[in-house]
């Protein structure tokens, strides 16, 4: 499977799910169980490269914006909900975590922003077609820290500065 590929079935399957991230990850589940085991760690490959490729600061910055907060695992939730939102999103977002504020049409944190079944979907389709749990994809382990300059979370200032479109848009009023 090629990057082409990945980003169509991302693609097609969020389109159907209209965006709901559980209809998302459920819809990804039923197109993956259809390719072959292989297939689908490629796929979860592709996946786990662009998560681990989302570990910074500054995205980080962007999620405590538009979650009003987002913990360890908020933040994981949030790259995996990012790579959901497709190539242009992702790539986007990734080159300028500000960009978001253009890039999003709209932010519900109560179901955007949240995409952790997103992150189980190849594994959940891989035991669908095998019966065993999917092997170690093969890939370098995710950076201990984020990339980039750390943030100070809890100063509104900091997060305003970092990231001023999407505090503008987004943040707390």
């Amino acid at each position: 499977m090629d990057e082409t590929e990945f980003w169509e079935i991302i693609d097609s399957t969020r389109e159907a799910a209209e965006g709901d991230p559980e209809d998302h990850a459920d819809l990804l589940v039923e197109r993956l169980v259809q390719l072959d085991p292989d297939s689908v760690l490629d796929f979860a490959r592709h996946f786990e490269a662009r998560y681990n490729r989302a570990y910074h600061w500054d995205l980080w910055a962007a999620a405590t914006v538009l979650l009003g907060g987002a913990s360890d695992d908020a933040f994981d939730y949030f790259r995996c909900w990012l790579i959901g939102q497709g190539r242009e999103v992702f790539e986007g977002a990734l080159h300028d975590p500000d960009s978001l504020a253009e890039l999003l049409e709209d932010f519900d944190e109560q179901i955007d922003g949240d995409g952790e079944e997103l992150g189980y979907a190849a594994d959940e389709a891989y035991e669908q077609l095998t019966g065993v749990v999917a092997p170690d994809l093969g890939l370098p382990p995710q950076a201990a820290e984020p990339l980039g300059s750390p943030v100070d979370f809890e100063n509104d200032e900091t997060l305003a500065a970092r990231v001023p479109e999407l505090w503008d848009r987004f943040g707390p009023r």
